[in-house]
């Protein structure tokens, strides 16, 4: 069966109707009319065939984004492949870059337990003459003390190394050490009583001078304070072309100028002298500095006298900054520096006849 319906007719378009309006229409009803006479079966096959092509084209499409998809994840596995085997080289290097440590490592190990072997063997030997190494270590630091009280009259370092003197004998608990350590007891309070100096604060007084030994004013460079000051008076007062003149005056009176010096000549210094005089002044309180260190007083004051003859020779003595350089100069002079180091080489003697003693009773 088919079920055919006659075609409708349109109603008439409006007068205002345009062409092409009219034209799709036509085209419409003709399609209208093409499917009212195709039968079922027709119209069956038709869809069929849509569903197929609409099927082809989507299953075209679809394998084509699939190919693209594995196309894209086949570059992505080359990549990762590259750097895998980019990891896999870095890694080969690792490991043989370890293997080189590991070998040093095993050859620092080796050679560990051979000095441990030595150390252990050293003090094995040590051990069975304790008492032996023991007096030694005592003697040793007694002739330390000694050195440093005879040579830099160190009394702080020579006190240090004869209390752990002290300190190893009590350790050692002997019983014919009793008058070792009565001794070395008697000698410390010895160096105990000595009086203190304070070298520290001596030294940064000296550090201070030789600081200021830049700035002191020479003597050739001086100019009389009150003549200034008579100028600058006279300035103050009056008009500009007066103030104008007396200046233009004082700088020709300037040009020569007399005074009494008090004194046989003016050092007159160049550059290059004045440089090497304040090295030189400078020189003799870094070895005032060294003879304060090892308490030599008569050097300390010689040096300390001949800079202050300096300074009053060559400098401004009217100046601050001389003035207080021959204050401190003078300080320092009349400071006691020397220390009457008492002996201590009957406790070094004594230690070391009883070390001798204890060798020959343990042969």
């Amino acid at each position: 069966m088919s079920d055919q319906t006659p075609p409708t007719q349109s109603a008439p378009s409006e007068p205002t109707q345009t062409a092409p309006a009219a034209h799709a229409a036509a085209q419409g009803n003709a399609l209208v009319n093409f499917i009212s006479r195709m039968t079922l079966t027709q119209l069956t096959l038709l869809v069929l065939a849509v569903v197929f092509v609409w099927q082809w084209f989507d299953a075209h499409s679809s394998i084509n984004q699939l190919q693209q998809e594995v196309a894209r994840r086949m570059t992505e596995v080359e990549g990762g492949n590259k750097a895998n085997q980019t990891l896999v080289a870095q890694n080969q290097e690792l490991v043989r870059e370890l293997g080189g440590k590991l070998s040093v490592l095993e050859n620092k190990f080796a050679e560990t337990q051979a000095q441990r072997a030595a150390l252990e063997a050293l003090y094995q030997e040590m051990s069975s003459s304790r008492d032996q190494t023991a007096l030694a270590e005592v003697e040793q630091m007694l002739l330390i003390a000694g050195q440093q009280l005879q040579l830099s009259a160190n009394v702080k370092a020579a006190l240090i190394a004869m209390q752990d003197a002290q300190a190893r004998l009590k350790r050692m608990d002997r019983p014919g050490l009793g008058e070792l350590g009565k001794r070395l007891n008697r000698d410390i309070e010895r160096l105990r009583a000595l009086p203190s100096i304070n070298v520290p604060a001596i030294s940064q007084q000296l550090d201070k001078l030789i600081i200021a030994a830049d700035t002191l004013p020479l003597e050739q460079d001086g100019r009389p304070q009150a003549e200034t000051a008579l100028v600058e008076q006279k300035l103050e007062g009056g008009s500009a072309w007066q103030r104008f003149w007396q200046e233009v005056w004082q700088e020709v009176r300037g040009l020569v100028r007399i005074e009494n010096t008090q004194q046989k000549e003016m050092p007159l210094l160049s550059p290059d002298q004045t440089f090497f005089l304040r090295e030189n002044l400078k020189l003799r309180l870094l070895t005032a500095r060294l003879a304060l260190q090892s308490h030599d007083e008569a050097s300390f004051r010689r040096e300390l006298k001949t800079a202050q003859i300096w300074v009053k020779r060559y400098f401004n003595s009217q100046s601050n900054e001389a003035t207080q350089t021959l204050s401190d100069l003078q300080t320092l002079i009349v400071s006691d520096i020397s220390i009457d180091v008492p002996d201590i080489s009957d406790s070094l003697e004594a230690v070391r006849n009883y070390r001798i003693t204890h060798e020959r009773g343990m042969r």
